[in-house]
């Protein structure tokens, strides 16, 4: 996801099914990985990763002119015990590129949901 079109379309293709598949929390988009804070609704997880990665690796090896795997098999996923576990995780999410000294303020991050916060910290999409 180093191109900006393909992290356009990765970030896009979260979006899409947010509030009916699934409600989003967090998400960044970083060079060569990502992370998605969400909370699952009509789909269970495992379809809405695998749709995601579907979907997203068909369009993306169109736009870079390649066949072949996309993303790897697999997926790490972890529960979130409570809501200081997920607000951790949030943090956690969109200060990525902040750790990896891509920006200096979460919310310059383009492909993070970061930008998409209010002064109070809410998800305004």
């Amino acid at each position: 996801m180093r191109q900006a079109n393909i992290a356009e379309l990765v970030e896009k293709a979260l979006l899409f099914r947010h509030d009916s598949d699934y409600e989003l929390h967090a998400w960044v988009l970083m060079p060569n990985h990502l992370h998605v804070l969400f909370t699952v609704r009509s789909v269970p997880m495992s379809r809405a990763v695998e749709n995601w990665k579907k979907f997203t690796a068909h369009e993306a090896n169109k736009l870079l002119q390649r066949h072949g795997k996309f993303w790897a098999d697999d997926y790490w996923d972890t529960f979130m015990r409570d809501a200081a576990h997920q607000l951790k995780t949030r943090r956690y999410i969109e200060n990525n590129p902040v750790k990896a000294r891509l920006v200096r303020e979460p919310e310059q991050w383009p492909w993070s949901s970061a930008r998409f916060r209010d002064k109070n910290g809410r998800l305004c999409l």
